[in-house]
Protein backbone atom coordinates (compact mmCIF):
# COMPACT_ATOMS: atom_id res chain seq x y z
CA UNK A 1 0.00 0.00 0.00
CA UNK A 2 0.45 3.50 -0.44
CA UNK A 3 3.90 4.24 2.70
CA UNK A 4 4.35 1.25 2.55
CA UNK A 5 6.97 -1.58 0.30
CA UNK A 6 5.96 -1.41 -3.20
CA UNK A 7 3.85 -4.20 -4.20
CA UNK A 8 5.23 -5.54 -7.50
CA UNK A 9 3.35 -8.61 -9.36
CA UNK A 10 4.02 -10.52 -12.32
CA UNK A 11 6.62 -8.18 -14.45
CA UNK A 12 5.97 -9.99 -17.02
CA UNK A 13 6.89 -8.48 -21.04
CA UNK A 14 3.86 -5.70 -21.88
CA UNK A 15 3.44 -4.79 -25.50
CA UNK A 16 0.79 -4.02 -27.99
CA UNK A 17 -2.15 -6.15 -27.41
CA UNK A 18 -1.01 -7.83 -24.33
CA UNK A 19 -2.72 -5.56 -22.02
CA UNK A 20 -4.87 -8.09 -20.80
CA UNK A 21 -1.88 -9.67 -18.69
CA UNK A 22 -1.72 -8.52 -15.20
CA UNK A 23 0.06 -5.14 -14.59
CA UNK A 24 3.32 -4.64 -12.43
CA UNK A 25 1.84 -2.62 -9.30
CA UNK A 26 4.31 -0.26 -8.39
CA UNK A 27 3.30 1.94 -5.81
CA UNK A 28 -0.06 3.62 -5.94
CA UNK A 29 0.44 2.81 -9.76
CA UNK A 30 -0.69 -0.27 -12.59
CA UNK A 31 1.87 -0.42 -15.26
CA UNK A 32 0.97 -1.95 -18.37
CA UNK A 33 1.71 -2.50 -21.96
CA UNK A 34 5.09 -0.02 -23.60
CA UNK A 35 4.27 3.20 -25.63
CA UNK A 36 7.76 2.97 -26.54
CA UNK A 37 11.47 2.37 -25.62
CA UNK A 38 14.64 4.28 -25.89
CA UNK A 39 18.08 3.55 -24.50
CA UNK A 40 17.88 4.58 -21.11
CA UNK A 41 13.89 3.87 -20.38
CA UNK A 42 10.83 2.50 -21.98
CA UNK A 43 7.58 4.43 -21.55
CA UNK A 44 4.77 2.65 -20.61
CA UNK A 45 0.49 2.74 -20.32
CA UNK A 46 -0.21 3.45 -16.26
CA UNK A 47 -3.14 3.86 -13.89
CA UNK A 48 -3.77 5.39 -11.19
CA UNK A 49 -4.93 3.24 -8.58
CA UNK A 50 -8.23 3.59 -6.22
CA UNK A 51 -11.68 4.82 -6.33
CA UNK A 52 -12.95 4.28 -9.46
CA UNK A 53 -13.81 8.21 -9.60
CA UNK A 54 -10.03 9.01 -9.22
CA UNK A 55 -8.73 6.66 -11.24
CA UNK A 56 -6.17 8.28 -13.60
CA UNK A 57 -4.33 7.31 -17.28
CA UNK A 58 -0.74 8.08 -16.65
CA UNK A 59 2.68 7.35 -18.60
CA UNK A 60 5.48 5.89 -16.60
CA UNK A 61 8.83 6.03 -17.56
CA UNK A 62 10.77 3.33 -16.21
CA UNK A 63 14.69 3.06 -15.77
CA UNK A 64 16.27 0.44 -17.81
CA UNK A 65 17.22 -2.48 -14.94
CA UNK A 66 20.94 -2.22 -16.15
CA UNK A 67 21.08 1.52 -15.43
CA UNK A 68 19.36 1.31 -11.85
CA UNK A 69 22.83 0.55 -10.05
CA UNK A 70 24.65 3.08 -12.34
CA UNK A 71 24.50 6.10 -9.70
CA UNK A 72 25.57 8.49 -13.17
CA UNK A 73 22.24 7.30 -14.72
CA UNK A 74 19.96 7.38 -11.57
CA UNK A 75 21.44 10.71 -11.02
CA UNK A 76 20.34 12.20 -14.96
CA UNK A 77 16.47 10.28 -14.09
CA UNK A 78 15.99 11.72 -11.06
CA UNK A 79 16.82 15.21 -12.23
CA UNK A 80 14.69 14.73 -14.91
CA UNK A 81 12.15 14.59 -12.53
CA UNK A 82 12.99 17.15 -10.29
CA UNK A 83 13.99 19.42 -12.56
CA UNK A 84 10.36 18.85 -15.02
CA UNK A 85 8.62 19.07 -11.93
CA UNK A 86 9.28 22.92 -11.23
CA UNK A 87 7.71 24.02 -14.47
CA UNK A 88 3.77 24.12 -14.45
CA UNK A 89 3.23 25.40 -18.36
CA UNK A 90 0.53 23.80 -21.03
CA UNK A 91 3.52 23.51 -23.29
CA UNK A 92 5.37 21.25 -21.19
CA UNK A 93 4.44 17.65 -20.54
CA UNK A 94 4.65 17.62 -16.54
CA UNK A 95 6.01 15.28 -13.95
CA UNK A 96 3.53 14.18 -11.50
CA UNK A 97 5.52 11.96 -9.12
CA UNK A 98 8.42 9.55 -8.76
CA UNK A 99 8.30 5.93 -7.96
CA UNK A 100 10.50 3.33 -6.71
CA UNK A 101 11.49 -0.26 -5.63
CA UNK A 102 14.59 -1.78 -4.37
CA UNK A 103 15.92 -1.91 -7.89
CA UNK A 104 13.82 0.23 -10.25
CA UNK A 105 12.95 4.12 -10.97
CA UNK A 106 9.86 5.63 -12.47
CA UNK A 107 8.36 8.45 -13.49
CA UNK A 108 4.75 9.27 -13.81
CA UNK A 109 4.10 12.24 -16.09
CA UNK A 110 0.84 12.93 -17.67
CA UNK A 111 -0.34 11.06 -20.44
CA UNK A 112 -0.50 12.74 -23.80
CA UNK A 113 -2.62 11.17 -26.24
CA UNK A 114 -0.49 12.09 -29.30
CA UNK A 115 2.87 11.92 -31.03
CA UNK A 116 6.23 12.77 -31.28
CA UNK A 117 7.09 15.77 -34.16
CA UNK A 118 9.75 13.30 -35.76
CA UNK A 119 7.28 10.36 -35.90
CA UNK A 120 4.63 12.82 -37.70
CA UNK A 121 7.11 14.62 -39.90
CA UNK A 122 8.03 10.63 -41.21
CA UNK A 123 3.97 9.66 -41.22
CA UNK A 124 3.74 12.50 -43.38
CA UNK A 125 6.54 12.05 -45.49
CA UNK A 126 5.06 8.30 -45.80
CA UNK A 127 2.00 10.42 -47.00
CA UNK A 128 4.36 12.29 -49.93
CA UNK A 129 2.90 15.48 -47.94
CA UNK A 130 4.79 18.28 -46.23
CA UNK A 131 3.34 19.95 -42.96
CA UNK A 132 1.17 22.80 -43.20
CA UNK A 133 3.41 26.39 -42.55
CA UNK A 134 0.61 27.90 -40.17
CA UNK A 135 0.92 24.13 -38.20
CA UNK A 136 4.50 24.42 -38.49
CA UNK A 137 4.29 27.89 -36.75
CA UNK A 138 2.01 26.98 -34.37
CA UNK A 139 4.38 23.75 -33.05
CA UNK A 140 7.26 25.97 -33.06
CA UNK A 141 5.07 28.58 -31.12
CA UNK A 142 4.19 26.42 -28.61
CA UNK A 143 7.70 24.95 -28.31
CA UNK A 144 8.96 28.70 -27.36
CA UNK A 145 6.20 29.15 -24.73
CA UNK A 146 7.34 25.79 -23.19
CA UNK A 147 11.28 26.23 -23.28
CA UNK A 148 10.64 29.91 -21.79
CA UNK A 149 8.20 28.48 -18.82
CA UNK A 150 11.51 26.19 -18.68
CA UNK A 151 13.85 28.99 -18.31
CA UNK A 152 11.87 30.92 -16.22
CA UNK A 153 11.47 28.37 -13.43
CA UNK A 154 12.30 28.47 -10.23
CA UNK A 155 12.53 25.96 -6.87
CA UNK A 156 10.57 25.97 -3.94
CA UNK A 157 12.44 28.74 -2.03
CA UNK A 158 12.23 31.12 -5.43
CA UNK A 159 15.39 31.05 -6.58
CA UNK A 160 15.57 30.75 -10.16
CA UNK A 161 16.66 27.46 -11.27
CA UNK A 162 18.69 28.37 -14.81
CA UNK A 163 17.34 25.63 -16.72
CA UNK A 164 18.66 25.47 -19.84
CA UNK A 165 17.32 22.05 -22.16
CA UNK A 166 20.20 20.86 -23.94
CA UNK A 167 18.03 18.74 -26.27
CA UNK A 168 15.56 20.50 -28.53
CA UNK A 169 14.69 18.53 -31.06
CA UNK A 170 11.75 17.08 -33.04
CA UNK A 171 11.67 13.39 -31.09
CA UNK A 172 11.45 15.57 -27.79
CA UNK A 173 8.08 17.45 -28.98
CA UNK A 174 5.05 16.06 -28.48
CA UNK A 175 2.29 17.36 -30.76
CA UNK A 176 -1.07 15.95 -28.86
CA UNK A 177 -4.62 15.19 -30.92
CA UNK A 178 -5.63 18.20 -28.75
CA UNK A 179 -3.40 20.60 -31.01
CA UNK A 180 -0.85 21.59 -28.30
CA UNK A 181 2.42 21.00 -28.20
CA UNK A 182 4.64 20.07 -25.31
CA UNK A 183 8.14 20.36 -24.17
CA UNK A 184 9.35 17.03 -23.36
CA UNK A 185 12.62 14.88 -21.87
CA UNK A 186 14.92 17.09 -19.69
CA UNK A 187 16.99 14.23 -18.95
CA UNK A 188 19.75 16.23 -19.97
CA UNK A 189 18.64 19.34 -19.26
CA UNK A 190 21.23 22.13 -17.20
CA UNK A 191 19.72 23.29 -14.21
CA UNK A 192 21.13 24.83 -10.73
CA UNK A 193 20.84 22.13 -7.90
CA UNK A 194 20.72 18.80 -10.26
CA UNK A 195 22.47 16.01 -8.88
CA UNK A 196 23.99 14.46 -12.00
CA UNK A 197 27.26 16.58 -13.24
CA UNK A 198 28.59 16.51 -17.01
CA UNK A 199 31.83 15.10 -16.46
CA UNK A 200 34.21 17.00 -18.65
CA UNK A 201 35.32 16.07 -22.37
CA UNK A 202 31.69 15.13 -22.93
CA UNK A 203 28.83 16.59 -24.99
CA UNK A 204 24.59 15.65 -23.89
CA UNK A 205 22.02 16.35 -26.78
CA UNK A 206 21.95 15.92 -30.62
CA UNK A 207 24.37 17.31 -32.44
CA UNK A 208 22.94 18.25 -35.00
CA UNK A 209 20.50 20.68 -32.99
CA UNK A 210 23.66 22.00 -31.02
CA UNK A 211 24.52 25.84 -30.38
CA UNK A 212 28.10 26.38 -31.51
CA UNK A 213 28.73 27.63 -27.88
CA UNK A 214 27.85 24.24 -26.62
CA UNK A 215 29.84 22.34 -28.91
CA UNK A 216 32.89 24.21 -27.64
CA UNK A 217 31.76 23.47 -23.90
CA UNK A 218 31.24 27.06 -23.24
CA UNK A 219 28.98 28.30 -20.60
CA UNK A 220 24.90 28.07 -21.88
CA UNK A 221 21.94 30.02 -21.21
CA UNK A 222 18.07 29.73 -22.55
CA UNK A 223 19.85 31.35 -26.01
CA UNK A 224 21.35 28.11 -26.49
CA UNK A 225 17.90 26.52 -26.38
CA UNK A 226 16.63 29.37 -28.59
CA UNK A 227 19.08 28.32 -31.23
CA UNK A 228 17.79 24.93 -31.37
CA UNK A 229 14.11 26.09 -32.16
CA UNK A 230 15.30 27.46 -34.68
CA UNK A 231 17.32 24.84 -36.63
CA UNK A 232 13.87 23.23 -35.87
CA UNK A 233 11.42 25.93 -37.73
CA UNK A 234 14.32 26.25 -40.10
CA UNK A 235 13.68 22.34 -41.18
CA UNK A 236 9.64 22.72 -40.95
CA UNK A 237 9.90 25.18 -43.55
CA UNK A 238 12.90 23.58 -45.87
CA UNK A 239 11.71 20.15 -45.53
CA UNK A 240 15.29 18.83 -44.68
CA UNK A 241 18.19 19.02 -42.39
CA UNK A 242 19.81 21.84 -41.59
CA UNK A 243 23.08 19.48 -41.15
CA UNK A 244 23.35 16.43 -42.07
CA UNK A 245 26.62 13.97 -43.01
CA UNK A 246 27.84 10.95 -43.41
CA UNK A 247 29.30 10.72 -39.93
CA UNK A 248 29.86 12.89 -36.70
CA UNK A 249 32.96 14.63 -38.07
CA UNK A 250 31.46 16.35 -40.83
CA UNK A 251 27.92 16.97 -39.14
CA UNK A 252 30.59 18.82 -36.33
CA UNK A 253 32.48 20.82 -39.37
CA UNK A 254 29.37 21.95 -40.47
CA UNK A 255 27.76 23.71 -36.93
CA UNK A 256 30.44 24.92 -36.49
CA UNK A 257 31.74 26.45 -39.96
CA UNK A 258 29.06 26.09 -42.33
CA UNK A 259 26.97 29.05 -43.92
CA UNK A 260 23.58 28.72 -43.14
CA UNK A 261 21.10 30.06 -45.78
CA UNK A 262 17.36 31.52 -45.29
CA UNK A 263 14.64 29.15 -45.47
CA UNK A 264 13.09 30.78 -48.67
CA UNK A 265 16.52 30.06 -50.16
CA UNK A 266 15.68 26.51 -50.56
CA UNK A 267 12.38 27.09 -52.09
CA UNK A 268 10.38 26.78 -49.05
CA UNK A 269 7.54 30.26 -49.49
CA UNK A 270 8.86 32.25 -47.14
CA UNK A 271 8.57 35.96 -46.77
CA UNK A 272 11.38 37.56 -46.01
CA UNK A 273 9.88 38.82 -42.37
CA UNK A 274 9.74 35.00 -41.05
CA UNK A 275 13.42 34.53 -43.22
CA UNK A 276 14.75 37.27 -40.61
CA UNK A 277 13.21 35.49 -38.03
CA UNK A 278 14.86 32.39 -38.78
CA UNK A 279 18.31 33.51 -39.19
CA UNK A 280 18.03 36.01 -36.42
CA UNK A 281 17.33 32.70 -34.20
CA UNK A 282 20.25 30.95 -35.88
CA UNK A 283 22.93 33.70 -35.01
CA UNK A 284 25.88 31.63 -34.09
CA UNK A 285 27.06 34.62 -31.50
CA UNK A 286 24.33 34.31 -28.56
CA UNK A 287 23.95 38.17 -28.02
CA UNK A 288 22.68 38.44 -31.60
CA UNK A 289 20.14 35.86 -30.69
CA UNK A 290 16.65 36.44 -29.75
CA UNK A 291 16.97 37.28 -26.11
CA UNK A 292 14.36 34.92 -24.46
CA UNK A 293 12.30 32.38 -26.25
CA UNK A 294 9.03 33.75 -25.67
CA UNK A 295 10.96 37.30 -27.60
CA UNK A 296 11.27 34.71 -30.33
CA UNK A 297 7.50 33.22 -30.21
CA UNK A 298 6.14 36.47 -29.63
CA UNK A 299 7.63 37.66 -33.32
CA UNK A 300 6.45 34.57 -34.79
CA UNK A 301 3.01 35.32 -33.44
CA UNK A 302 2.90 38.89 -35.70
CA UNK A 303 4.72 37.66 -39.02
CA UNK A 304 3.30 34.34 -39.58
CA UNK A 305 -0.17 32.44 -40.34
CA UNK A 306 -0.58 30.92 -36.75
CA UNK A 307 -3.18 27.31 -37.25
CA UNK A 308 -5.51 27.21 -34.55
CA UNK A 309 -5.63 24.06 -32.23
CA UNK A 310 -8.31 22.48 -33.98
CA UNK A 311 -6.13 22.75 -37.04
CA UNK A 312 -3.32 21.35 -35.38
CA UNK A 313 -5.06 18.62 -34.20
CA UNK A 314 -6.69 17.60 -37.18
CA UNK A 315 -3.56 17.61 -38.48
CA UNK A 316 -2.41 14.94 -36.54
CA UNK A 317 -5.19 12.70 -36.65
CA UNK A 318 -5.24 12.70 -40.37
CA UNK A 319 -1.15 11.85 -40.40
CA UNK A 320 -1.09 9.81 -38.06
CA UNK A 321 -4.51 8.47 -37.70
CA UNK A 322 -4.40 4.71 -37.68
CA UNK A 323 -1.15 5.14 -34.93
CA UNK A 324 -3.79 6.98 -32.85
CA UNK A 325 -6.76 4.74 -33.08
CA UNK A 326 -4.47 2.02 -32.65
CA UNK A 327 -3.27 3.27 -29.17
CA UNK A 328 -7.00 4.81 -28.53
CA UNK A 329 -7.94 0.91 -28.46
CA UNK A 330 -4.95 -0.12 -26.14
CA UNK A 331 -5.77 3.18 -23.80
CA UNK A 332 -9.75 1.59 -23.37
CA UNK A 333 -8.54 -1.72 -22.97
CA UNK A 334 -5.77 -0.36 -20.07
CA UNK A 335 -8.49 1.49 -18.52
CA UNK A 336 -11.06 -1.53 -18.81
CA UNK A 337 -8.57 -3.61 -17.23
CA UNK A 338 -7.36 -1.43 -14.09
CA UNK A 339 -11.01 -0.68 -12.81
CA UNK A 340 -11.22 -4.70 -12.50
CA UNK A 341 -7.98 -5.14 -10.75
CA UNK A 342 -8.27 -6.10 -7.18
CA UNK A 343 -6.13 -3.64 -5.13
CA UNK A 344 -4.45 -4.93 -2.21
CA UNK A 345 -5.52 -4.84 1.28
CA UNK A 346 -5.33 -1.68 3.16
CA UNK A 347 -5.42 0.22 -0.10
CA UNK A 348 -6.45 3.77 0.84
CA UNK A 349 -9.81 5.54 -0.03
CA UNK A 350 -8.41 8.35 -1.17
CA UNK A 351 -4.87 8.62 -3.98
CA UNK A 352 -2.43 10.97 -3.53
CA UNK A 353 -3.56 12.58 -7.13
CA UNK A 354 -4.79 16.17 -7.03
CA UNK A 355 -7.64 17.01 -8.93
CA UNK A 356 -7.72 18.27 -12.73
CA UNK A 357 -7.78 22.12 -12.79
CA UNK A 358 -7.74 24.31 -15.80
CA UNK A 359 -3.86 25.70 -15.81
CA UNK A 360 -4.18 28.70 -17.72
CA UNK A 361 -5.91 31.69 -18.63
CA UNK A 362 -8.21 31.69 -21.62
CA UNK A 363 -8.13 34.80 -22.49
CA UNK A 364 -4.16 34.68 -22.75
CA UNK A 365 -2.31 34.25 -26.01
CA UNK A 366 -1.60 30.39 -25.48
CA UNK A 367 -4.09 27.71 -26.52
CA UNK A 368 -6.02 26.31 -23.15
CA UNK A 369 -6.18 23.08 -22.69
CA UNK A 370 -7.17 21.12 -19.37
CA UNK A 371 -4.42 19.60 -17.63
CA UNK A 372 -4.20 18.47 -14.14
CA UNK A 373 -2.24 20.59 -11.06
CA UNK A 374 1.29 19.21 -11.36
CA UNK A 375 2.07 17.83 -8.00
CA UNK A 376 4.67 19.49 -5.92
CA UNK A 377 8.33 19.22 -6.72
CA UNK A 378 10.01 16.33 -5.59
CA UNK A 379 12.32 18.02 -2.39
CA UNK A 380 16.11 17.68 -2.11
CA UNK A 381 15.90 15.80 0.30
CA UNK A 382 13.80 13.10 -1.45
CA UNK A 383 15.73 12.79 -4.01
CA UNK A 384 18.83 12.70 -2.90
CA UNK A 385 17.47 9.56 0.28
CA UNK A 386 16.18 7.89 -3.22
CA UNK A 387 19.61 7.99 -4.73
CA UNK A 388 21.06 6.21 -1.42
CA UNK A 389 18.43 3.57 -1.60
CA UNK A 390 18.67 3.03 -5.25
CA UNK A 391 22.16 2.75 -4.80
CA UNK A 392 22.48 0.38 -1.66
CA UNK A 393 20.05 -1.96 -3.59
CA UNK A 394 17.04 -1.58 -1.06
CA UNK A 395 13.54 -0.03 -0.94
CA UNK A 396 12.60 2.19 1.79
CA UNK A 397 11.61 0.46 4.92
CA UNK A 398 7.21 -0.69 4.98
CA UNK A 399 5.44 0.80 7.51
CA UNK A 400 5.21 -2.37 9.41
CA UNK A 401 8.65 -2.82 10.17
CA UNK A 402 9.26 -0.60 13.39
CA UNK A 403 5.86 -1.66 15.00
CA UNK A 404 6.98 -5.27 14.57
CA UNK A 405 10.27 -5.19 15.79
CA UNK A 406 9.37 -3.05 18.82
CA UNK A 407 6.77 -5.96 19.57
CA UNK A 408 9.30 -8.38 19.44
CA UNK A 409 11.42 -6.47 21.40
CA UNK A 410 8.95 -6.39 24.18
CA UNK A 411 8.50 -10.35 23.70
CA UNK A 412 12.00 -11.18 24.13
CA UNK A 413 12.06 -8.36 27.55
CA UNK A 414 8.90 -10.49 29.06
CA UNK A 415 10.88 -14.14 28.06
CA UNK A 416 13.91 -12.33 29.87
CA UNK A 417 12.15 -11.26 32.73
CA UNK A 418 10.57 -14.89 33.44
CA UNK A 419 13.76 -16.98 32.76
CA UNK A 420 16.80 -15.25 33.87
CA UNK A 421 17.09 -15.92 37.81
CA UNK A 422 16.29 -13.35 40.08
CA UNK A 423 14.49 -11.09 37.68
CA UNK A 424 11.80 -10.31 39.51
CA UNK A 425 13.81 -8.72 41.79
CA UNK A 426 15.41 -6.31 39.69
CA UNK A 427 14.89 -2.31 39.20
CA UNK A 428 11.79 -1.52 37.23
CA UNK A 429 13.76 0.96 35.41
CA UNK A 430 14.70 -0.51 31.31
CA UNK A 431 17.65 0.63 28.89
CA UNK A 432 15.89 3.05 26.68
CA UNK A 433 15.64 0.87 23.30
CA UNK A 434 17.99 1.89 20.19
CA UNK A 435 16.56 4.12 17.12
CA UNK A 436 15.54 1.69 14.63
CA UNK A 437 14.71 4.26 11.47
CA UNK A 438 16.53 6.90 10.64
CA UNK A 439 14.66 9.63 9.27
CA UNK A 440 17.73 12.13 8.68
CA UNK A 441 17.88 12.48 5.17
CA UNK A 442 21.44 12.45 3.47
CA UNK A 443 23.05 14.99 2.11
CA UNK A 444 25.35 15.01 -1.29
CA UNK A 445 27.95 17.13 -1.31
CA UNK A 446 27.93 18.87 -5.02
CA UNK A 447 31.63 19.67 -6.55
CA UNK A 448 31.31 22.82 -8.81
CA UNK A 449 30.11 21.85 -12.10
CA UNK A 450 33.52 23.01 -14.62
CA UNK A 451 32.35 23.74 -18.26
CA UNK A 452 34.17 20.83 -20.88
CA UNK A 453 36.65 22.54 -22.97
CA UNK A 454 36.88 21.57 -26.63
CA UNK A 455 34.99 18.21 -25.69
CA UNK A 456 34.39 15.26 -28.14
CA UNK A 457 31.17 13.89 -29.68
CA UNK A 458 29.14 11.76 -26.82
CA UNK A 459 26.50 8.76 -27.97
CA UNK A 460 23.29 10.44 -26.39
CA UNK A 461 22.09 8.04 -24.29
CA UNK A 462 18.63 8.71 -23.59
CA UNK A 463 16.32 8.69 -26.47
CA UNK A 464 12.86 9.91 -26.68
CA UNK A 465 9.80 8.10 -26.29
CA UNK A 466 7.75 8.12 -29.20
CA UNK A 467 4.14 9.17 -26.90
CA UNK A 468 4.50 10.16 -23.57
CA UNK A 469 3.63 12.83 -20.93
CA UNK A 470 8.31 12.76 -19.00
CA UNK A 471 9.76 13.13 -20.60
CA UNK A 472 11.02 10.14 -23.03
CA UNK A 473 13.16 6.89 -22.25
Amino acid sequence: PPGGEPVIRSPSRMGEGRERQQPLIVGDYALFGEIASGGMATVHFGRLLGPKSQQKTVAIKRLHAQYAQNPDFVDMFLDEGRVASHIHHPNVVPVLDVAMTGDELFLVMEYIHGETLSKLLSAAKARRESIPLPVAFAIVVDLLRGLHAAHDAKDEAGEPLNIVHRDVSPPNIIVGTDGLSRVLDFGVANAAGRLHLTRDRQLKGKLTYMAPEQVRGHSMDRRTDVYAAAIVLWELLAGKPLFDGANEAVVLTQVMNAKVVAPSSTGATVDPALDAIVMRGLEREPAQRFPTALAMAEALERAAPIASAEEVGAWVQRVAGRQMESRARRLAEVEELASGLELPEGWPTETRMPAAAVATDPDGPAPVAERPTPAPAPSQATITSAVKDVRSGRSPAPWWLAPALLAAAGVLGLVAVIAWPGAQAAPATAAPLPAIVDDTPPTIELPEDEPAVAPPVEADAAASPATTTSATP
